[in-house]
């Protein structure tokens, strides 16, 4: 079975954001780290090459495949800013409709410019997200 690539490590987080090329998405990194160690109460991590997490859960499938990855986290990636697991509680789709211009994936919010959206929304769906994470995923 292969091993999973996405794991936390020592790397700099500032290091990253800082390298980041698009002044705008390093801004909006900085804005994401002290909004998401404001909700989770954890201090921000790299986790694989270009990914920001904060805490961690422990998953296994029936496969057997088994791992760690952060409880919430974010990608600054060229084409948008992805926040990781921001859904799985039962109001998600109704914050997001409120939440203003972004778009979705499986798990996954893509913003181009967090002043597309609503940063109170945000916040709610940062908080509730980690809530729910944490009810899934007992330490």
């Amino acid at each position: 079975m292969a091993e999973n690539k996405t794991k936390a490590n020592k790397l700099s987080v500032s290091a990253f954001i800082a390298a980041v090329a698009d002044r705008g998405r390093s801004a909006d990194a900085k804005a994401l780290v002290k909004l998401m160690e404001s909700a989770t109460g954890e201090k921000p991590k790299m986790w694989g090459p270009s990914i920001i997490g904060f805490g961690s859960y422990h998953y296994s499938y029936d496969s057997g495949r088994e791992g760690d990855m952060p409880l919430l986290g974010f990608s600054p990636r060229k084409a948008a800013t992805v926040l990781y697991n921001m859904s799985g509680f039962s109001d998600s789709g109704a914050l997001r409709a409120k939440l203003g211009k972004h778009m979705t994936g499986k798990g996954c919010l893509y913003i181009k410019k967090l002043a597309d959206v609503d940063q109170k929304v945000l916040k709610t769906l940062v908080v509730k997200s980690v809530v729910a994470m944490r009810a899934r995923y007992p330490s």
